[in-house]
Formats: C-alpha cells, structure tokens, sequence
C-alpha cells in the first residue's frame, strides 16, 4: 500500500484505509471489513495500529469524523470525537475556561489513541492521559455502540484497550478550571542527586523531566513544568544545576523554535504542559522510540542498570527522558498498580539497530517489572510482557465478548493475547 507511520519507520501492511465522515459510514465499513484497525495520527511506531496482509484487511481513518467537542460545566467533562487531537482540544478548552490535568509531549496525537495506549505526560500526582477518562462509546464489528462509564464492571478494562474493541468514536474526559505554568530548565544536574535524591527531584514542581544521552558526567538538562503562583524551594539552581537564561530545545541540533515557550515566562497551560507547539510539526520524523515504565520502588535500580549499557546504546540515541507517572487501575495501563517511572528513547531511524540493542535494554529492564510502551518499539523475545498485567485474562475475556469474530485482532494483539 505504501503508507507509512508519521516517523516512516513502519509500511502499513493493510490492503485499504479508508477515511470516513460520520458514523454511519464507520459502521459500513466496520460492519462489513473481515479484518480492522482503527488509525488515529500514525503515531505508533509498531504495528499496533496495523491489520492482518493476508485478508483484504482495512485501516478506518479517525480524521475525518465529527469533533463534537462538548463541555458539560456541571459535571467538569468534556465529550469530544476520538479522533480529534489533543491540540484542538486543548484550544477549544482554554478559550472556555477549562483545562485538562495534563498532556503528552506531543499535543499532535488523537485523544482515542492516545488513551488506547496509556499515552502519558509526567509529574509525580499525575496520572497518565487515560485516567482523565470517565466514559466512552466503542463501534464493536457488529455495529453496536457500547457505552462504558467510570463505575461500570468492564471499564477499567476499556479505557486502555489497544483497539481490541471496536472503534472509539466518543470519549469523556475529566476537566479542571483553567490554570498558568510556567518552565524552567537546568543543565548539568548531577546523576548523583538523581540516583539519591530521586523523589526530591522529582516533585520538585508539577511535572519534572530529565534529558540524557546516558553516557555524560551529569544529567544534560532538566524540564520543570511548575504551577502559576504554587510554592517552590527551586530559586536559580536545582540540586546544584544552574537555570538556563536562552531556551534550549533537549536534542541540541533540533530547532528551539518547536518547542513550547520556556525561561520561566507563564502561560495557559495548554501551551505549556506539553513540550512542543502544535502549530509546529517537532521534527520531519527520522527516528524510532521505546519506552519502559517501571514500577517507582524499582527505578534507581533502571537508571543505574541502562547507564551501564551507555557504551552499547548511545551510538544510537538522540536522547533519553526519564519521567514519572501516577498510579492507577486500569488493566492494560503500564502504571496498573503502581507508581511508574519511564524511561524513553528515542533512537536513530535505524530499525535493524534499535533492534539489535533493545534486548539488552530488556534483560536489564523487564526483570524489574519494566512495562513497555504499547505504541513503541519493543522486542520481548521471552514473551515477557503479558506477565507483567494481573488482569490480562479479565481483559481478553473482554475482547472475545465485544469482538467475538475476533476481527480486530491482528498480529500484535495476537501476540499479546493469544
């Protein structure tokens, strides 16, 4: 077919995508296609958002479909199209006074995949972006539109579902009053104060961030995203790294300009909580990603464990961000029932490359409990990672009774659920 995901690191292996208008063209094609996945913004760099090559198996488009962005003041949720992005949302809540509690970096990706792989920002009391869920309507291969809300038996089970269910076509989301932020960036903070002071440096402001290529003497740069007006003990140095006076953008040949205003100066936060504009593409798309999120109590132990492995990951790394994600119950979240620190990379686009040194990322990492990242690239050769979900039966069980025909399943899910 020749498409490609937005990094270009994975073709498609679908025999059509087809980008629908409303619903009732969704439900033709979902209704009538032996195979389907449903597409949001590519961002997957997997084969996650992909179906079967063997069938005339169709890849359903989200763009297209009606935004519907609805705000409900009274119950402090908005209800909005799965496939809208992030950005547009955050826009069309700022300008009515609202906001969400956080965003992922990229404020480019759709609100339904996002969700559908517990898609994160940072910050110590934050959950990733799928906690902010509190209901949502699934397209099932039969035609019906499932409701599931916060309370209801399976919902855990459908807030993080990797598209095994059907096509979310609506979600509702947890809003707060509007709020300011305000960034700031240190350099050179010392891998000491990390590695013994790590719940110090990391809630030291609402969202803290750290950039590493692993092989330097100190931690290249830390990102603190901190409240308008909440107290801080950070002045002019944080744990002996001094505060940046020119903005810096965390891969030092990147262009700053994409990335969102930093120095302190204060903002909404929605042009804040992520760390590039939306109105700016970050970067044309040449690399590969992976992430692991691992339990909290476990996450010296990682850092120590991948700085080890700098001499064999470093000659393929732009850079590495190490951040903290909140606790939750949701049972394919890669922070199911603890708090979760991860670890992301984002590589060279050399697949073959990435792939040859992953394993010994996941020797060090998956022992200790390490969750990869639905939508990046892992290798888990042992077939380790369906371990690491307690509820992966109740989930499976699930999917085989929204999508009995199994005609969302394809060879990733496949892989996961059997």
């Amino acid at each position: 077919m020749g498409e490609k995901n937005w990094a270009g690191n994975y073709e498609y292996r679908a025999q059509r995508i087809l980008q629908p208008a409303d619903l009732d063209e969704l439900r033709e094609i979902v209704t009538t296609a032996p195979k389907i996945r449903a597409l949001g913004s590519r961002h997957s760099f997997n084969d996650l958002a992909d179906t079967a090559a063997d069938v005339d198996g169709v890849l359903v488009s989200t763009a297209s479909l009606p935004a519907g962005i609805s705000i409900d003041a009274d119950a402090r949720t908005v209800t909005v199209g799965g496939g809208v992005r992030y950005g547009d949302l955050a826009r069309e809540l700022q300008t009515a006074g609202w906001a969400l509690h956080n965003l992922a970096s990229l404020p480019h990706i759709s609100v339904a995949g996002a969700i559908a792989t517990a898609t994160h920002g940072s910050g110590d009391r934050n959950g990733n972006l799928s906690t902010a869920v509190s209901g949502l309507r699934i397209l099932t291969a039969s035609g019906e539109l499932v409701s599931l809300t916060r309370g209801d038996t399976e919902f855990a089970g459908a807030a993080v579902a990797l598209g095994a269910l059907g096509v979310v076509t609506d979600v509702t989301l947890d809003i707060r009053p509007t709020f300011d932020a305000r960034q700031r960036l240190f350099a050179g903070v010392p891998w000491e104060a990390v590695l013994d002071r790590f719940d110090e440096v990391t809630s030291a402001a609402y969202s803290v961030s750290l950039f590493t290529t692993w092989e330097e003497d100190t931690v290249s740069l830390a990102w603190l995203k901190e409240l308008d007006g909440a107290p801080t003990a950070i002045g002019e140095d944080f744990f002996g790294a001094p505060a940046l006076t020119e903005a810096r953008h965390m891969i030092s040949t990147m262009d700053v300009r994409n990335t969102t205003e930093q120095l302190g100066v204060v903002g909404p936060w929605s042009e804040r909580l992520a760390h590039f504009r939306f109105e700016f593409t970050p970067s044309n798309g040449e690399e590969i990603q992976s992430e692991y999120l691992v339990p909290r109590a476990r996450a010296v132990e990682a850092i120590r464990a991948v700085r080890n492995l700098a001499p064999v990951i470093a000659p393929l790394l732009q850079i590495s961000e190490i951040r903290t994600v909140a606790a939750d119950d949701l049972w394919l979240s890669s922070a199911y029932g603890t708090d979760a620190v991860g670890l992301h990379f984002t590589w060279l686009r050399d697949q073959a490359g990435v792939e040859a040194v992953l394993p010994a990322v996941e020797a060090a990492l998956l022992p200790l409990g390490a969750r990869p990242h639905w939508g990046k690239v892992f290798v888990d050769a042992d077939g380790v990672v369906p371990t690491l979900y307690p509820k992966l039966d109740a989930f499976r069980a699930l999917a085989d009774r929204l999508d009995p025909e199994r005609r969302f399943r394809n060879p990733f899910l496949t892989r996961l659920l059997g």
